[in-house]
């Protein structure tokens, strides 16, 4: 009889889930290095991914929360210290892809609060990437990207659908005066390639 069955040969039985390993210093490392060869991170967010792992191995095999934390702290030191883990340069590109990609200041800003990365650091790279690309060429990315708008597939529907196009670029986190001349612009009226 095959055993992954119930006994009544009804349908199969739950897959056992994988226990945790148990957490040291070494296993720790070795998941911080695994998940940053797969990822770009910030020093809070491998911290967080860090920390699911040990209290997913406490929960089963016990522990000191407190003894692990050190452990995560020290290792976080340790790769920041190597340069494996390097906020700045983190913000700088993700800054940086989110303008390209039509993202506002204020977008931008809140995502990089989120993934952890400190105030300070967060203002300079959002200027910084404000200089590259304008708040209104980043706007206008959007509205293209989004099809609101001048860039709408049907000039004829362009009117009716106004206010829903205001109200998805006040979303995206832009000024309602940018959106307001962004929407009631031509395509060609100071897109990027012009500037």
């Amino acid at each position: 009889m095959d055993e992954s069955r119930d006994e009544t040969g009804g349908k199969p039985r739950e897959p056992h889930k994988k226990q945790p390993r148990r957490v040291s210093p070494r296993y720790l490392e070795n998941a911080a290095l695994h998940y940053l060869k797969r990822y770009s991170a910030t020093v809070s967010q491998l911290k967080r991914v860090l920390l699911r792992r040990v209290d997913r191995s406490l929960r089963v095999h016990g522990g000191e929360r407190s003894e692990a934390m050190g452990w995560v702290d020290a290792l976080a030191d340790k790769l920041v210290r190597n340069g494996l883990i390097n906020d700045q340069a983190y913000a700088e590109t993700k800054a940086h892809s989110l303008r390209a990609s039509g993202r506002s200041a204020r977008v931008i800003a809140q995502k990089l609060k989120l993934k952890g990365v400190s105030p300070d650091v967060v203002a300079r790279k959002v200027a910084q990437a404000t200089q590259e690309v304008s708040e209104e060429a980043a706007a206008r990315i959007w509205a293209r990207k989004k099809r609101l708008g001048p860039f709408r597939r049907d000039a004829g529907t362009r009117k009716d659908h106004r206010q829903k196009d205001l109200a998805a670029m006040a979303r995206a986190g832009f000024p309602f005066a940018l959106a307001k001349k962004i929407i009631d612009g031509t395509a060609d009226e100071g897109s990027p390639e012009n500037e």
